[in-house]
C-alpha cells in the first residue's frame, strides 16, 4: 500500500529545496507508481556542479535522470 501522506511531505521537502537554493524553477514534480519514484524536473538545465550541490542539499537520496523537455531531471526513489 502506497503512504501518499509521506509521499507528498517529501514533494513540499524538496519543493522548498529547489525553490530556496534556485528560486522557483520546478517544471514538474510527481510521484511515478510504475517506478516508485518521485520524479522532479526543473525549468532549465544545470551545469553538473550546480546539479550536485542542488542533490546534496536534498532530504532523500537523489539520482541525475537526464535532461527532460524543458530541464534537469532527478529521480527520488522511495
Amino acid at each position: 500500500m502506497t503512504d501518499y501522506d509521506s509521499i507528498w511531505h517529501i514533494q513540499d521537502e524538496i519543493r522548498t529545496v529547489v525553490n530556496a537554493v534556485l528560486g522557483e524553477c520546478i517544471w514538474n514534480l510527481n510521484y511515478h507508481k510504475h517506478r516508485m519514484a518521485i520524479e522532479l524536473e526543473l525549468t532549465m538545465p544545470l551545469e553538473e556542479d550546480d546539479a550536485d550541490m542542488l542533490m546534496s542539499q536534498f532530504p532523500v537520496a537523489a539520482d541525475y535522470d537526464g535532461v527532460g523537455s524543458k530541464g534537469t531531471k532527478f529521480v527520488f526513489f522511495l
